[in-house]
């Protein structure tokens, strides 16, 4: 921890930013009387400004209150591009509201990651017209499920405004708002130098409860919230060598270096970020003359109780207060252990499905924390089942798979009692859990429980190969990002029930068999996408019209999901029902693009419709913005027809679909299919349709169910495959 910054007080400045670039005394006396007004007006017990910088698109802490800011030196600095808060309200010019730990994970991930405390933060811009000059900030005590009331919103809102007036005004006088170097803490009224913990300055009552102070063996000491010592007990006195008067007024980690250690500073931001108390062991001097000392921190809106006292060796230390440098105390370290967290966070929001997030978890969870097993249950009619498994013998957890919420298990229990268990050793767990059966006897497990704004989903288990202790900074990140993975399965969850209602659908309305007629065989294949929601909006049909040929239909919705498949069924019943009406192939996809408007407009489509007379093969096709069919003559020539067309349906009530007529000889095969067949990410669609044509021409025509699955083959399997596939077959036997 570094020394500390200028000082102002709520009436003036009594310091400035640093010599690498002095900002104005008028813009710095403007931000800190904001800060103390809007601290104060909204019930926090911290805030700041940042103010723009003269790096373009970078914002700089101008003033803070309430923190002490060597110990959040990392976030001075923002980046407008960046996924926080701050650069969010600056880059919209709209307020930002969290008002628990909830909203925070869901929207910005990556300030939880970072700061895994319980706290609620409120962010407004500071505009005037369309300048734009930083963000005021609150801190304040969290309300779950409760959102900032529009009084508060108010006041947030007219304290910005206040700031920007006065902040315009100065640029009107031709004083640049430009931030540049350290920010200003503002100091709020603190207690006298003689004052009790409890605040008391004097009288005989103050004197009584200094002595009653004095006579506790535990050393009591209270600091303000820039983390400066106020009080300080005779037991503190004699614990630290060092007399009340020299202690008064120095920062804590200063004035006791062995609680400087950056090992340390995770803690000091929980208690100044959130309201719970703060409890961990320290470690004083060196071998051999090593002493631990328990703290405790206790928080309040206007200061910090801390008490000390001696405590037996942990049986777990992080390693960076036992080695000087390493472990999370080092900042690269840091750093480094934050980034697989980090990226978990930011791959959650990418995953769709149940198991894409329990492949996310495996990927970037395991490996952030060395872990090398994993199991995700889900909740379901008050049992937990099995969803994911990777590293523990095979079978293992088959016995565990069902198992009621009643059941005295560790991951039943971490679910219902919404608390992390965490067991540094397999004889800690077996001591705890007598009689469990257990997968090995060495290594540690971390019991996560799952659970989404306040609904369980279900709970996770971190395996390890060796016992390991697992931090403040372990257990904090690990719980906020269960969290995390419980709304992203939340999330999944609903996707699986959607999807499945899609596939539903779209299994009712194709085809489930084609006409059998003399002279033409055909074949429909269906494969849904991979990626995203994975039924689509393909279609295939082979219709007996009135006057007696084959209609062949394929076509295309846009998008994905129950409407693409909703409209899909609309559209085919369109078609069959023109197609029976004894319709021109022309009426038929005029009919069609006409009703497609009227349905929904904005929605559109592609169609490629032909007309086949089984025992002339005369043909007769239409095609609207429709991918080519591919014709495979009884040699084996194999072309690209180049039928004329019109515009994709929806678009335009006026459009014409002009017919081409074509002649299939005996053993000529006609194929029909939709974009994702030929479409490859990153590649022309010309080289996926010549890819098709060049697999046609080498495929036998007979039996064409064959035919059919050769050609799907190579697409169907292909694991990240965006689009649906559809594909029909029409030959002239």
């Amino acid at each position: 921890m570094q020394g500390t910054p200028p000082r102002a007080h709520a009436g003036g400045v009594t310091g400035r930013p640093d010599s690498s670039g002095p900002a104005p005394d008028a813009t710095a006396q403007a931000v800190a009387r904001a800060t103390v007004d809007v601290v104060a007006a909204v019930g926090g017990y911290a805030g700041g400004v940042y103010l723009r910088s003269g790096t373009p698109d970078l914002l700089l802490l101008a003033a803070v209150t309430g923190l002490p800011v060597p110990l959040f030196r990392p976030w001075q600095r923002m980046q407008v591009n960046r996924p926080y808060p701050v650069a969010e309200a600056f880059r919209s010019g709209q307020a930002v509201h969290l008002p628990d730990v909830e909203s925070a994970m869901r929207r910005f991930p990556q300030l939880m990651a970072g700061l895994p405390f319980p706290f609620a933060s409120l962010y407004e811009p500071v505009t005037a017209g369309r300048e734009r000059f930083g963000v005021l900030f609150v801190l304040r005590q969290v309300t779950p499920g409760l959102p900032v009331g529009a009084p508060d919103r108010e006041r947030m809102r007219d304290t910005a405004d206040r700031l920007a007036r006065e902040l315009a005004a100065l640029t009107a006088a031709g004083l640049p708002v430009v931030w540049e170097g350290a920010p200003v803490a503002v100091y709020m009224p603190s207690p006298a130098p003689d004052a009790t913990p409890g605040g008391s300055t004097g009288g005989t009552g103050s004197g009584e409860a200094r002595a009653a102070v004095d006579r506790l063996a535990q050393a009591v000491l209270s600091m303000d919230r820039q983390g400066r010592i106020g009080f300080v007990n005779a037991a503190a006195e004699e614990l630290f060598g060092s007399s009340r008067a020299r202690l008064r007024g120095q920062v804590l980690w200063e004035a006791l270096p062995w609680l400087g250690h950056p090992a340390y500073e995770d803690h000091f931001r929980a208690v100044f970020l959130s309201t719970e108390p703060v409890h961990f062991a320290a470690r004083r001097g060196r071998e051999p003359t090593v002493e631990w000392l328990s703290v405790d921190l206790y928080p309040a809106p206007d200061g910090v109780t801390v008490t000390i006292s001696a405590t037996p060796d942990p049986g777990y230390a992080p390693p960076s207060t036992v080695h000087p440098g390493a472990g999370l105390g080092s900042p690269a370290d840091r750093a480094s252990a934050l980034y697989r967290p980090v990226a978990l966070a930011i791959a959650l929001t990418e995953a769709v499905t149940a198991r894409q997030v329990s492949a996310v978890v495996t990927e970037e969870l395991l490996p952030a924390f060395g872990g090398r097993q994993l199991a995700i249950y889900l909740l379901d009619e008050r049992h937990l089942h099995l969803a994911w498994e990777t590293g523990f013998p095979k079978g293992f957890l088959d016995p565990f798979d069902g198992v009621a919420l009643d059941v005295r298990l560790p991951g039943v229990e971490t679910l219902t009692s919404g608390r992390p268990l965490f067991f540094e050793s397999m004889d800690h767990l077996a001591s705890a859990y007598p009689g469990l059966p257990l997968d090995a006897s060495v290594g540690a497990r971390a019991f996560l429980p799952l659970i989404a704004s306040g609904r369980p989903v279900g709970s996770c288990i971190l395996g390890f190969d060796q016992p390991r202790g697992f931090s403040p900074e372990d257990r904090t990140v690990l719980t906020a990002l269960a969290g995390l993975i419980a709304q992203a399965l939340e999330r999944a969850r609903r996707y699986d029930t959607e999807a499945a209602l899609a596939r539903g659908l779209q299994a009712a309305l194709l085809p489930h068999r084609l006409p059998v007629r003399e002279h033409v065989a055909t074949v429909g294949r269906y494969v849904p996408g991979t990626a995203g929601m994975d039924v689509g909006g393909d279609w295939y049909d082979v219709i007996e019209t009135a006057a007696g040929p084959l209609a062949l239909v394929i076509g295309d919705v846009q998008g994905h999901g129950v409407p693409a498949a909703a409209t899909m069924g609309q559209l085919r019943s369109a078609v069959r029902a023109f197609a029976l009406t004894g319709s021109t192939p022309e009426q038929v996809m005029s009919g069609t693009n006409q009703l497609l408007i009227d349905l929904d407009p904005g929605q559109f489509a592609s169609c490629c419709y032909v007309v086949l007379d089984p025992a002339t093969g005369a043909a007769s096709a239409v095609r609207a913005g429709h991918p080519q069919p591919l014709l495979r003559h009884p040699d084996g020539r194999t072309e690209v027809l180049d039928l004329a067309g019109g515009v994709v349906l929806g678009i335009d009530a006026q459009a014409s679909y002009p017919v081409t007529e074509l002649r299939l000889e005996p053993g000529s095969l006609l194929a029909l299919y939709t974009d994702g067949l030929v479409e490859v990410a990153g590649s022309d669609i010309d080289l996926g349709v010549e890819r098709l044509r060049m697999a046609l021409a080498a495929t036998s025509p007979t039996p064409l169910t064959e035919a059919a699955d050769r050609l799907i083959a190579e697409a169907g399997s292909a694991p990240d495959r965006p689009d649906d596939i559809a594909l029909l077959l029409a030959s002239r036997t």
